[in-house]
């Protein structure tokens, strides 16, 4: 199955300000949740799978009454995918599209999502490598998901390089990017 990257639609910020107003209102008796815009949607002028990605960031021991909070209004929780910390949950409608994760604050994968976000965002350079990587790896009709992620991992360790993590915490972002 192909990859679909297309160009930097302003109209994914409108999308998140209606999903994080949504998601607040569910989360109101948990405490500290917050909203996170992440991944490629996130960055102004990065081209990007057309699908929100969305932390939903609480204490460690909030988690579970986020993820039932939210099952509440019709997400469907489906797991951590391997990840302690962080809870996926499937949506109830399609429009639009996302991906929303319920993450302990603090965790090295909330860590990642916002350095590379707020680095893509500062750094225009970074941001163009990046978008020239996933174009170049969606241009190829045969691309599957985990090729395309395991593709995109020199030019995002580029980018880990200027964040706040250590070697170690680099290489076992690489590490899990290669395992899908």
């Amino acid at each position: 199955m192909a990859v679909d990257v297309v160009p930097y639609r302003a109209e994914w910020v409108v999308q998140l300000e209606g999903v994080a107003a949504d998601l607040l209102e569910a989360l109101s008796a948990v405490k500290e949740a917050r909203i996170e815009h992440v991944g490629s949607t996130s960055v102004p002028g990065l081209a990007a799978k057309p699908i929100l990605d969305v932390d939903v960031i609480v204490p460690p021991e909030q988690v579970a009454a986020a993820v039932s909070a939210l099952e509440a209004v019709g997400y469907a929780h489906v797991g951590d995918y391997g990840l302690a910390g962080r809870e996926a949950l499937g949506a109830p409608d399609e429009e639009p599209a996302r991906h929303v994760y319920v993450c302990a604050s603090g965790t090295l994968h909330v860590r990642n999502h916002l350095a590379v976000r707020d680095i893509l965002r500062r750094r225009a350079d970074l941001r163009d490598a990046y978008a020239a990587v996933k174009d170049a790896l969606a241009a190829d009709p045969d691309m599957d998901i985990d090729t395309y992620t395991v593709g995109k991992s020199d030019v995002l360790q580029r980018v880990l390089a200027l964040a706040d993590l250590t070697p170690d915490e680099r290489r076992l972002i690489l590490e899990l990017n290669a395992a899908g």
